[in-house]
């Protein structure tokens, strides 16, 4: 395929077919940041539940514009009604922010006893673990759709992932966590709860103390203190952590869950695009197309930009000769003349001149849709197979359901 030549189109990517499908229970939406991923799953809920989904849409962003597009004063850990979405056949539409401490703690509060629960919750290392570990974000979104999935409340889950540079991070966290988990550090920490006996007496007092004495120094008395009470608490739990990831995992595999990877149509994020596209065929997650926001387009592509600046040089020309013979447009004598705006009166501005400005903003505008298209067509000669839904660039910001559902339209109908 020639590229920028748009003569070899993807395939179309049914958005009404997919979120009809009763077979479809989860939308994952990933990309990188600022592609309009937020945007796109709300839509997408919106879309849905006025067709007669039940629908509940978790955000893991942490920006609040879904709440202020859905009239909601605020999002929180538990899912909220949508108040205003017509669903035909009984359609709802819920929306919640994922909290990930509060996910952490509800975790903690449902697989330990109370006492048990107290000591973890008070403990400083899991208030920091729980707030801000690298993972925990993305860990804490894969237990929360898991619990969601498992409450059966929905028939229908989309979920808004956090951004995400350079790897699948909804993907990997659960693999990164397990191996925190299952790391020699955290078993040399639990080594003093696992060995008893006079062995482990003697066991502690040659390499144990070595091992924290050196801990110690590195990380400071107190913070091993509350590391090693942490982890002897959290000891009966580890195995859940992986158990209940490897789940959700595998729940992202099935047939019912369908991916979908958000871009803007420039070059960094269509490179990004498609290695979500790899990534996701090489851990056998089922995609389904590529949703490309924010497409440029004219109502006027007939004229090409070249022939418009041709047109804006030769008006502008002509102006120039008229105004050097002499001749006289409108408004040449001095009564009435208005005011100068930036040092040009409105007489010297004749209608040569806007027109001329005119064709100069519709030559950058084909310029625009013309790389955009020749980015298109490099991710497209690359993943040929991958369907596309191409969402036309909005005059303003989406911020509210009216707004939500012009997104709905355009990706169900391009």
């Amino acid at each position: 395929m020639g590229l920028g030549t748009g003569l070899d189109r993807p395939p179309r990517l049914a958005v009404d077919a997919l979120l009809d499908d009763p077979g479809t229970r989860i939308i994952v939406c990933c990309g990188a940041g600022g592609v309009g991923k937020t945007t796109t799953a709300a839509a997408l809920g919106v879309r849905a539940a006025e067709r007669g989904r039940k629908v509940v849409v978790l955000t893991i962003d942490p920006a609040r514009r879904l709440a202020q597009s859905m009239g909601i004063d605020s999002l929180d850990n538990t899912p909220r009604k949508v108040t205003g979405v017509d669903g035909d056949g009984g359609g709802e539409l819920h929306a919640m922010m994922l909290d990930m401490k509060r996910t952490f703690d509800e975790i903690v509060e449902a697989h330990a006893d109370r006492e048990r629960a107290r000591a973890i919750l008070e403990n400083p290392f899991y208030q920091s673990l729980s707030a801000g570990f690298a993972g925990t974000q993305e860990y804490m979104a894969m237990e929360k759709l898991g619990q969601l999935r498992a409450r059966d409340d929905w028939d229908l889950i989309v979920v808004d992932t956090p951004p995400s540079r350079s790897a699948l991070d909804f993907l990997d966290a659960p693999k990164r966590l397990g191996s925190f988990l299952d790391g020699k550090f955290i078993r040399v920490l639990m080594a003093p709860a696992k060995v008893g006996g006079r062995a482990g007496l003697k066991f502690l007092n040659v390499g144990m103390s070595m091992m924290t004495g050196t801990l110690s120094k590195l990380m400071g008395a107190s913070l091993l203190g509350d590391v090693q009470t942490f982890v002897a608490a959290m000891d009966t739990m580890f195995g859940g952590f992986r158990t209940r990831a490897d789940a959700t995992y595998r729940l992202l595999q099935a047939p019912g869950t369908a991916f979908l990877v958000v871009a803007a149509p420039e070059a960094d994020a269509l490179r990004e695009a498609a290695y979500f596209v790899e990534r996701l065929a090489a851990d056998r997650m089922p995609l389904a197309g590529l949703v490309l926001n924010r497409v440029h387009g004219s109502g006027a592509d007939q004229l090409s930009a070249e022939r418009a600046l041709a047109a804006a040089e030769n008006l502008e020309e002509g102006g120039i000769v008229d105004q050097e013979s002499g001749k006289a447009g409108p408004g040449d004598s001095d009564a009435g003349t208005p005011p100068p705006v930036d040092g040009i009166t409105t007489d010297e501005i004749t209608a040569d001149q806007i027109t001329a400005g005119l064709l100069r903003l519709h030559a950058e505008r084909m310029q625009v849709i013309a790389r955009e298209q020749r980015t298109r067509d490099r991710f497209t000669s690359l993943h040929p197979e991958v369907a596309v839904a191409e969402v036309a660039a909005l005059p303003g910001d989406v911020h509210d359901l009216a707004g939500l559902r012009a997104i709905g339209v355009r990706l169900a109908t391009g």
